[in-house]
């Protein structure tokens, strides 16, 4: 039987398709001090030591094990040190990668890091700042079925601690010169934790944005063409530099694999030139890419089981803050078959249009839609005359309250009743707007003025037992600082109060400025 196994895998392994995979393990690191780690993950400290570096291992290599792809690009890697652990943890298992590679940007906490089934030939840095801060990217060719690959693993500036879009614009451009001095024809393809949508041009900041408005990945890797991403169907004769992020082949909501206080954002990216859909060597797969969602990876109220770090301790549970994300290669020529997100054109929908569907399998485009209020990461929108409001859950970032914009709307849902835009991208800005015309001011509730996602402005009641008693009429208050909830008793005005829905309708007071407590 050996001696059969040893006959047939040859043919195994070559005749199927081969997997690509990226991953951010957040932050492993190793118990050596070098003077350049994180705080929270300095040797002896927090309690991060040799028994915390070893869960730390033994989760990772679980992950990586499970995804079983062939390639894995992989994202905050202390070092060499830390890597070769992983090597050996993984080997320990029954998940052996022979061949690896790591980034060597002096001074840099984190690298980026390659290990491979297949052999790699050479690798090299891709300095894109002499800045201690600013990560290499990482270049690897590696040798797959007699043909060369070459994998560039990205980790870009993240959005936090002045992270401008600049920033990530400086990556974008050290790439695409890197590409421009490569052959013609050469198979290579780009992944990573690039911090950015792939729809970076729709969801930049203001706060963000330095650049007036040019994006790394959509501008500079030309993952947009226009004012256009660029479609699967255009890539087989598409000029050099350009690219396709392999997140549209997912439906809208599906496209996360990061979810930052209830924000979902696609910042893991596999990203494919021409070279991949041309059916000369090696190909892509069509409809292979997918998130890597093993339940372990959630927790019971199914958010990113995180590696976790409380009260300034690390407590050995969790993996890590992103989701693996992967797509599948082979020698067989790329084959432009029927897609898995329909193909339909966006069509233009007024917001009480959203209430009668369950789910989109397309996205909607929204016209003129004021910011009625907006509190965090979430907000409430309304169109001028339109009889509903409705809820941006965490994907408000880049609208500002009293602006009016055109809004392309990928993703909703309904959570204990209360109707939810989950996924939603900035089309254009019309200015600002009276919101006065959008409030609900000084009326007396009634089952006709008060319907959830509307939102009230200079209510007075009393408050009582939890409720807000207006006249005859009492309505459920919720107030998301707990420590701001009043006495019983107390006349409140409402100066802003959003109508929510949890199993029942209530008034959500998301902090101080919403109300004022008024003398009897």
């Amino acid at each position: 039987m050996r001696y059969i196994l040893l006959f047939v895998l040859p043919f195994l392994l070559y005749g199927a398709p081969f997997k690509v995979a990226s991953y951010n393990v957040e932050n492993l690191f190793d118990d050596v001090r070098n003077g350049t780690e994180y705080e929270d993950y300095t040797p002896g400290k927090h309690n991060w030591d040799a028994r915390m570096v070893e869960t730390k291992l033994t989760h990772t290599a679980e992950v990586i094990c499970d995804l079983d792809a062939d390639i894995i690009g992989l994202q905050e890697i202390e070092n060499a040190n830390s890597l070769r652990g992983l090597v050996a943890r993984l080997e320990k298992v029954g998940c052996p990668y022979p061949y690896s590679a790591i980034s060597h940007k002096k001074g840099s906490s984190i690298q980026v890091a390659l290990l491979s089934r297949h052999p790699i030939l050479r690798q090299q840095d891709i300095q894109v700042s002499f800045a201690p801060g600013v990560r290499n990217i990482l270049e690897a060719e590696v040798e797959v079925r007699g043909a060369s690959l070459s994998i560039f693993v990205n980790h870009w500036k993240s959005k936090a601690y002045k992270g401008y879009e600049s920033k990530r614009i400086a990556y974008a451009k050290a790439l695409q010169e890197r590409i421009a001095k490569m052959p013609k024809h050469k198979a290579y393809l780009l992944l990573g934790d690039f911090n950015s949508d792939y729809n970076a041009y729709m969801t930049l900041e203001s706060k963000h944005n330095d650049t007036k408005g040019k994006t790394a990945f959509n501008d500079v890797l030309k993952t947009k063409i226009g004012e256009s991403l660029v479609e699967e169907s255009q890539m087989k004769d598409a000029a050099s530099g350009v690219h396709f992020s392999l997140w549209q082949e997912l439906l809208p909501h599906q496209r996360w694999s990061h979810n930052f206080y209830g924000k979902k954002s696609s910042l893991d990216q596999i990203v494919l030139p021409r070279q991949l859909f041309d059916g000369v060597g090696i190909d892509y797969v069509n409809n292979s890419f997918g998130v890597f969602k093993a339940p372990y990876l959630f927790t019971k109220k199914g958010y990113i089981n995180r590696w976790e770090y409380k009260n300034k301790k690390h407590t050995g549970k969790g993996y890590s803050d992103h989701l693996p994300v992967y797509a599948l290669f082979d020698a067989k020529p790329y084959v432009p078959n029927s897609p898995k997100v329909p193909t339909r054109d966006t069509q233009t929908k007024t917001i009480d249009a959203l209430y009668e569907q369950a789910s989109l399998a397309s996205p909607v485009r929204l016209n003129d839609v004021a910011v009625v209020l907006k509190r965090g990461h979430h907000a409430v929108v309304k169109q001028a005359g339109a009889r509903r409001g409705i809820f941006l859950y965490a994907c408000a970032d880049s609208l500002e309250e009293g602006r009016s914009y055109d809004l392309l709307v990928e993703g909703i849902t309904t959570y204990r009743g209360l109707k939810e835009v989950t996924g939603v991208s900035k089309l254009k800005e019309k200015g600002k707007v009276n919101l006065e015309v959008y409030y609900l001011q000084d009326k007396q509730m009634s089952a006709d003025t008060l319907k959830q996602n509307e939102v009230v402005s200079t209510l007075k009641g009393i408050y009582q037992d939890g409720y807000l008693h207006v006249g005859e009429e009492r309505i459920l208050m919720y107030f998301k600082n707990r420590k701001r909830i009043p006495k019983n008793g107390s006349h409140l005005k409402i100066k802003y109060g959003h109508i929510g829905y949890y199993n029942k309708m209530q008034l959500v007071i998301y902090d101080a400025r919403d109300f004022e407590i008024l003398e009897k």
